[in-house]
C-alpha cells in the first residue's frame, strides 16, 4: 500500500458517448469541468469498455473480470430489490473489497445496478444508490439508509449533496468514492432544469447527424422516438451539462477542504452511445443484432491527480476497462488477489512513460453471443452462431461505413483475427458462465450467471 494513501473518486456517467464532452472535440457542448480535469490529467482516446450496456461494463470496472467470468452479461432487469433481489457479484472480490482491507473507507452514489439494490456490498459503508438502472430525473426510486425513497429534487443534484456528505465525513482519514450519475441516460424530455436546457435553443447539433435510419434500428425503440428529435438533443447535452455542473461542486468541495491534491479522481462512462450516428440511437442494444460500433464500445476516460500525472497529456494506446482493475491496484502497490484476470495494468501510461509493449495490446469485446477483437487497424465481429459478422480496416474507415467481410481478399485476415479472438476467450470463459450461453436477443438479464 502507497505510505500517503491518497483519496479515490471515481466519477462514472451513464450513457456518455466518447464525443460528448468538449475535451473529446466537440466544440457545441458545454463541459468546463470535465476539460479541466483532462487539461490536468490525463486523457485516453481510446479507452474502450469490454461489454457496450451498462451492467456487465460496471461489473467489469469493479471486478477485473470479463462478462463470461462474472456472469453478469446485460443490463439487470430483474432482481434489484424485494424478496426475489439477487446479489449478482455474490463471490466475486471487487476492488473496493481490497481497498477496505488496507484502510479506505468506500462509499457509493449513485447508479449501482448489479442486483439487491437495498443492501451495502463489496465492502461499501456509506450506500446512497439508484433502485434499478434509470427512470426520471425527478422523483427517482433511490435507497437511502436501507430504505426505499423517492427523491423529489433533481437526481444529479441529489447524487452529488450525498457525495460531499460523504466527503465532508471522512476528510480526515482515506477514502474511496463512487460517483456513479444516471446522467446522461434517457429520459431527456421534460426532465432537467430549464436553465440547462436552454443553453442548447439554437445549438445546431452538428456534432450529432440525424443519419437515416439504420437497417438494424427499425424495430428498436429509441430509435424509432427520437431520431431527428431535437428536444432529445437538446435534454441529453442538458444532461451532460448539468452533470458537469455538479461534478464542479465536487472539485470545489475538494479545494476548500484542501484535498484536492491528495485524490486521484477519475472520470469515465460505463458505455458508449450514439444519438443519431449511424442511424440510430443507443448503444450495444441499440440496434438487432447487437452492434460494436466505435460508438458504443468508446469510451471518456480521464485520470487526474495533480502533481503525481502529467498535466495535459494524451494517451492513444488501447486499452480496456477490464485494464482497470489491476492498473488501480498496481498504483497503490497492492497485489491482484488469485485469479485469472485478463487485464494489465496501464500505469505507466499514467505516468508518462513509455511502455512499448501497449503497441501490440488487442481489445477483446463480448455482448452475450456477439464478440469482437480490436486492433490498432482491424475490427472483427463475430456474431455466434451464424453471424452476420464484420470486418473493418479502421485506418482507411475509421467511421466502420463499409464491411469487407465478404471480401475474397480478407478471408486470410478474417481467419486470422477469428483465431486470435476464439484463443483468448478460451484462456479467460468459465464455461458455466459463457456468454455464448446467451441467446443474443433477451431484453435485460433476469437471473444470475
Amino acid at each position: 500500500m502507497r505510505e500517503d494513501k491518497p483519496n479515490i473518486i471515481f466519477i462514472l456517467s451513464d450513457d456518455q458517448g466518447i464525443w460528448a464532452s468538449g475535451c473529446y472535440g466537440n466544440e457545441e457542448i458545454k463541459t468546463p469541468h470535465i476539460d479541466k480535469l483532462a487539461q490536468e490529467g490525463v486523457r485516453f482516446e481510446n479507452f474502450f469498455v469490454v461489454t457496450p450496456v451498462c451492467s456487465p461494463s460496471r461489473a467489469t470496472f469493479l471486478t477485473g473480470k470479463i462478462p463470461s467470468q462474472h456472469g453478469i452479461h446485460d443490463w439487470i432487469r430483474e432482481g434489484n430489490v424485494g424478496k426475489g433481489s439477487i446479489r449478482y457479484l455474490e463471490g466475486e472480490i471487487g476492488y473496493t473489497d481490497i481497498l477496505a482491507e488496507n484502510g479506505y473507507t468506500c462509499g457509493i452514489s449513485g447508479k449501482w445496478h448489479l442486483g439487491d439494490s437495498q443492501h451495502p456490498q463489496m465492502s461499501f459503508t456509506h450506500w446512497f444508490v439508484h433502485q434499478f438502472g434509470g427512470g426520471p430525473y425527478f422523483g427517482a426510486p433511490m435507497v437511502k439508509e436501507g430504505k426505499l425513497v423517492c427523491i423529489k429534487e433533481y437526481i444529479t443534484q441529489a447524487i452529488t449533496d450525498s457525495a460531499l456528505e460523504f466527503i465532508e465525513e471522512n476528510k480526515d482519514r482515506p477514502f474511496y468514492l463512487s460517483v456513479h450519475y444516471t446522467a446522461p441516460h434517457s429520459p431527456w424530455i421534460g426532465q432537467h432544469p430549464k436553465e440547462f436546457v436552454d443553453l442548447y435553443k439554437d445549438c445546431p447539433f452538428q456534432s450529432c447527424p440525424q443519419e437515416p435510419i439504420h437497417p438494424w434500428a427499425k424495430d428498436c425503440w429509441l430509435t424509432q422516438e427520437y431520431l431527428g428529435n431535437r428536444e432529445a438533443l437538446k435534454g441529453y447535452f442538458a444532461a451532460v451539462t448539468a452533470m458537469d455542473y455538479h461534478i464542479g461542486r465536487i472539485l470545489k468541495k475538494l479545494e476548500d477542504l484542501n484535498l484536492r491534491e491528495k485524490t486521484l479522481i477519475i472520470f469515465a462512462s460505463d458505455n458508449g452511445f450514439s444519438c443519431g450516428h449511424h442511424g440510430f440511437w443507443g448503444k450495444g442494444n441499440g440496434t438487432k443484432p447487437r452492434n460494436m460500433y466505435e460508438n458504443s464500445i468508446k469510451v471518456p476516460f480521464i485520470v487526474s491527480y495533480p502533481g503525481k500525472f502529467p498535466e495535459g497529456n494524451v494517451v492513444r494506446a488501447l486499452v480496456s476497462n477490464y485494464d482497470f482493475f489491476p492498473t488501480l491496484l498496481d498504483f497503490l502497490h497492492l497485489p491482484l488477489p488469485e485469479g485469472n484476470y485478463p487485464g494489465k495494468s496501464f500505469l505507466p501510461l499514467l505516468e508518462g512513460k513509455e511502455e512499448p509493449t501497449r503497441e501490440f495490446v488487442v481489445v477483446f469485446d463480448e455482448y452475450g453471443p456477439v464478440r469482437m477483437i480490436r486492433t490498432k487497424e482491424w475490427k472483427y465481429v463475430h456474431r455466434y452462431p451464424d453471424g452476420p459478422h464484420e470486418l473493418y480496416n479502421l485506418e482507411e474507415d475509421p467511421e466502420e461505413r463499409e464491411n469487407l467481410i465478404k471480401e475474397p481478399a480478407y478471408k486470410k485476415k478474417i481467419k486470422e483475427l477469428k483465431g486470435e479472438m476464439e484463443e483468448w476467450f478460451k484462456k479467460f470463459v468459465i464455461p458455466e458462465k459463457d456468454g455464448l450461453l446467451q441467446d443474443g436477443f433477451s431484453d435485460g438479464q433476469v437471473k444470475k450467471g
